[in-house]
């Protein structure tokens, strides 16, 4: 797969560079140009990232760094029992219980929400930092919804990380996912205060807890640039055409009836009858080939012609 220039493989981590190491030096800059643009399109183009973790696995499977990036790659395209098995490849590699959380999430992803909850009991949880332990909470209450256990989801997700003060990295997301097993208890109002809550933790965007908000509180919001052509489409049609100062030139080959005044400042010509029922006012020419009727005032300021055939 085709690499840009500017990708040179220094980008990556330098625990990943010190890990490529043991590789031949043009292998290993191979290697490290994809784990790069794996990086880079994980998020926006996961197929896309996912292609570059196929060639990197291919050009060096025993590198822990690379089976990890594979399973992310793998995991963000959905396929769940590729992306476990790199993470296992992975974790055997290092012995690291980092990946332990989202391996627990691979189970759910292949509908095993009992196992997700038998490794979220496992010790391996205790040897987690605190973003890990918390990331294997919001799992098991993922595991316990699941299972169609709402209160147990709930009570779960109860923990002095919810309940602190502080915004932590996984501050918004634990706010959001209470909120959202509440609401789907049908506990509304109290999902409404954590939507809030979710928003005031959320700087970074990683959740659309705004929206949810915004959407128990009733507000609809429409696209500005949709709502003109509705408007437009939706509009009456009238049953004459209103002329208000046009600055360029009229011509109407039919009749032209008006239910207003008429000011032109260019020339106003019409083939056919014009009957204007408020003032006509025109600075260019006026040519009107049928009857002319106007029942207000007529002002024609012109050097030139003014002709009614």
């Amino acid at each position: 797969m085709p690499i840009p220039e500017d990708v040179t493989g220094d980008e990556i981590d330098k625990d990943v560079r010190q890990e490529l190491q043991s590789l031949p030096k043009t292998l290993a800059e191979d290697v490290a140009r994809n784990l790069v643009m794996v990086a880079r399109l994980l998020d926006e183009d996961p197929e896309g990232a996912y292609g570059y973790s196929r060639v990197a696995l291919r050009l060096a499977s025993r590198v822990a760094a690379v089976r990890e990036a594979a399973g992310f790659a793998a995991y963000a395209n959905q396929k769940y029992g590729e992306a476990l098995a790199e993470f296992r490849a992975a974790k055997r590699m290092t012995g690291n219980i980092d990946l332990w959380p989202v391996m627990a999430d691979c189970e759910r992803g292949l509908e095993r929400p009992e196992k997700a909850l038998d490794m979220a009991g496992a010790p391996e949880v205790h040897k987690l930092d605190k973003a890990g332990q918390v990331e294997m909470r919001l799992v098991a209450a993922g595991a316990r919804r699941d299972l169609g256990q709402l209160d147990a989801a709930i009570v779960t997700l109860q923990s002095p990380e919810l309940a602190a003060n502080s915004v932590q990295p996984w501050t918004a997301r634990l706010r959001y996912a209470y909120a959202d097993a509440l609401l789907a208890a049908g506990r509304e109002s109290e999902a409404r205060e954590w939507f809030a809550k979710a928003v005031e933790a959320d700087r970074d965007g990683s959740t659309d807890a705004s929206d949810r908000l915004a959407e128990l509180d009733g507000v609809e919001f429409v696209d500005a640039m949709v709502g003109d052509a509705e408007e437009d489409d939706q509009a009456p049609a009238s049953d004459s055409p209103k002329v208000d100062k046009a600055e360029a030139e009229v011509e109407d080959e039919g009749d032209l009836e008006v239910e207003d005044d008429v000011e032109d400042e260019g020339d106003l010509e019409v083939e056919g009858d014009l009957e204007v029922e408020g003032d006509l006012e025109v600075e260019g020419d006026l040519e009107v080939e049928g009857d002319l009727e106007v029942e207000d005032d007529v002002d024609v300021e012109d050097e030139g012609e003014n002709d009614k055939d």
